[in-house]
């Protein structure tokens, strides 16, 4: 059997959402670094920042541990003062409710990316090496966007798109910091805010009417504000658009007339779900014009209304737009049918290192003997470039397992299997988003 080696093959980071971490703090939108081009962080940034994201944070969280609890038995306000002022007292409070997610794969990922980039195991350090990573994480946050580009060149990583709120493309971009960023990170354009402007009482609505000129009030009135959206985002670097409709409703969008929606309301269901499919089927309009991607949130939470198979509808009506599913676990066959039959219709691996190396390695399994080589990327999906860093050794490492089988399955050789590779991690990411 041929050992595949894939230390050196370059990973395009085709959906990343690094800094969305505290430090970096939020606005009324969401996290900061998806709103304002530039944002660095507020504060002094520390271990604790990466450690405790949304990710694993939320996941201590809905085992039942309260991070401020652990602080106040310690005599703390809070854990980010006790996590500023004595790093090395916090990590010790919290390393009781590591030891039961040690094996997880959000843990894993921040652990060995962590690793990867600083040469620290924080699982084994004693207080003085978790002193010396505190320290040296607050210095490289000092100036992320020089971090992330050292950090991508020691990783390699050669490619980085990040999904960002409309009102990204206009914020000021003529900060040096807001200048370094743009100058290695692409963006896709999220429409999930939009679908979420049904009420009558919608601020953000007004505020991006204003901005673009346009009062919605009906059909017509809302199609020119989206086409003036996403011409704004074209001007502005915008390489497609993204959505995450599954965290809360089915992947079915019908197709509405015009005289079946009502603009703006009260909360009534099947007005508001009218409303959202017709925005999706104008977005998907304007992304099939200008030959742009889709990328669509699938399963993971929802389980009963995140099925991917009634994205097919959407896929024959856009045929100029390449949907990227996103995830996809559980819906893994699903997903794999969907790229087979739809020649628009690709996948996304990402995140799920994250959520657990063992989907990464059964969703890869259960493709590449059925699903077309090309249509299958390996992003990332984290929420710092040190989390990637460490989803990117798992995928490393898991893939070239699984190649290196295919040897014997196939009878392929260690130029292709190494050909391979490079498609899943760089190669497909490049033409389904750099290349029209």
């Amino acid at each position: 059997m041929i050992t595949v080696e894939l230390a050196e093959t370059p990973s395009f980071c085709a959906h990343e959402h690094w800094g969305s971490i505290d430090s970096i703090g939020m606005t009324p939108e969401g996290f900061r670094a998806d709103v304002v081009p530039g944002a660095t962080p507020l504060r002094r940034t520390g271990l604790m920042d990466i450690l405790l994201d949304p990710y694993f944070g939320g996941s201590l969280g809905m085992a039942g541990v309260n991070v401020n609890s652990l602080a106040s038995d310690s005599g703390f306000a809070n854990f980010r003062e006790m996590a500023l002022s004595e790093p090395v007292r916090a990590m010790s409070a919290l390393r009781p409710a590591l030891k039961v997610q040690r094996m997880t794969g959000t843990y894993q990922c921040i652990r060995r990316g962590v690793m990867r980039l600083y040469g620290i195991d924080i699982d084994v350090e004693g207080d003085d090496g978790i002193a010396e990573l505190d320290s040296r994480i607050g210095n490289k946050y000092s100036a992320p966007f020089a971090w992330y580009r050292e950090a991508m060149i020691e990783a390699r990583m050669n490619g980085l798109i990040r999904p960002v709120h409309p009102e990204f493309y206009f914020a000021d971009t003529s900060s040096a910091e807001a200048s370094s960023e743009l100058g290695f990170t692409n963006t896709v354009m999220r429409i999930d805010p939009l679908l979420g402007m049904w009420p009558t009482d919608c601020p953000r609505r007004e505020k991006l009417a204003a901005r673009l000129g346009v009062e919605p009030r009906d059909a017509a009135s809302w199609r020119r504000l989206l086409e003036k959206l996403f011409d704004k985002a074209a001007k502005s670097g915008s390489l497609g658009i993204k959505q995450l409709q599954a965290y809360s409703r089915s992947l079915d969008f019908r197709a509405r007339t015009d005289a079946q929606v009502a603009w703006k309301g009260p909360s009534d269901p099947d007005q508001v779900r009218a409303f959202q499919d017709w925005i999706v089927h104008e977005c998907c309009r304007l992304a099939h014009d200008r030959g742009w991607p889709h990328q669509i949130h699938v399963g993971t939470h929802n389980l009963s209304h995140s099925s991917p198979l009634p994205l097919s509808t959407l896929a024959e009506k856009y045929p100029n737009m390449k949907i990227v599913q996103l995830h996809c676990w559980p819906f893994l066959r699903e997903a794999g049918w969907l790229a087979r039959q739809h020649r628009n219709v690709f996948i996304d691996t990402c995140w799920l290192p994250v959520l657990n190396p063992r989907y990464y390695r059964n969703a890869v399994e259960e493709w590449i003997n059925y699903v077309p080589l090309h249509k299958i990327m390996c992003a990332h999906d984290s929420t710092s470039v040190e989390m990637a860093a460490g989803s990117l050794v798992f995928v490393r490492e898991i893939l070239a397992e699984i190649l290196s089988t295919q040897s014997t399955a196939t009878g392929m050789g260690e130029r292709l299997l190494e050909q391979t590779a490079a498609m899943f991690l760089n190669g497909n990411a490049n033409e389904v988003y750099l290349v029209h």
